[in-house]
């Protein structure tokens, strides 16, 4: 795809407010402006659409408590190691669009890809209990603090931290109310907080 089509298909997204997907084409566009810059071939149009990619590609990751964060993509290695200067030392990737196990190795940072498609269905327990499983793991941990993140921050995880928080003794609606005041943008679609209640239910059930 050459670089204004790239460029078009990122402001169609972000123009919808499809603000995952658009980071994603603009990870691409991007990619393919530096290797034209690389070879000479820079075209007029494509360099000036360059600052307006990078800008829809930055780190976007907010702290809902002092050790558990929740945001959107990372993507790019640059936003990768502003991850890591945050002091996060694990990261549960939810989004179907992209690990982030080969950027966080020259970190050291622990990732779970946990993928899962955000289509407004109903979520099963493991995938939630996978999630839970490495958050606990790591905060048992001295010194760790987990991003937890989808593509746009906005429906998975958010959903995946208020499983987390909840399996940590958060009371549900308290904790929801707690992702809302610090993540304004987040939406908790009510599929999603039903998979979470038939998560916890199970818990209840197994003794955990």
């Amino acid at each position: 795809m050459k670089a204004g089509s790239w460029a078009t298909r990122v402001r169609q997204l972000a123009a919808g407010g499809k603000l995952g997907r658009a980071r994603w084409a603009a990870a691409g566009a991007e990619q393919l402006l530096n290797e034209q810059a690389s070879s000479g071939q820079i075209s007029r149009q494509a360099e000036s659409l360059k600052g307006w990619l990078q800008g829809i590609s930055r780190m976007d990751m907010t702290w809902v408590t002092d050790r558990i964060a929740v945001g959107g993509g990372i993507w790019r290695a640059e936003n990768m190691a502003t991850v890591a200067r945050a002091g996060v030392t694990h990261i549960i990737d939810m989004q179907i669009e992209f690990d982030d196990t080969a950027l966080a190795e020259p970190h050291e940072i622990e990732v779970l890809w946990n993928p899962i498609d955000d289509d407004f269905q109903p979520k099963p327990p493991a995938i939630l209990q996978r999630g839970v499983d490495f958050a606990t793991e790591a905060l048992d941990q001295d010194g760790t603090r987990v991003f937890i993140h989808c593509a746009a921050g906005v429906h998975r995880a958010p959903m995946m931290t208020l499983a987390v928080l909840c399996s940590m003794g958060w009371a549900q609606e308290a904790a929801q109310e707690l992702i809302m005041k610090r993540r304004p943008v987040v939406d908790f679609a009510d599929v999603y907080v039903r998979s979470v209640e038939r998560f916890l239910d199970q818990q209840v059930r197994a003794g955990k």
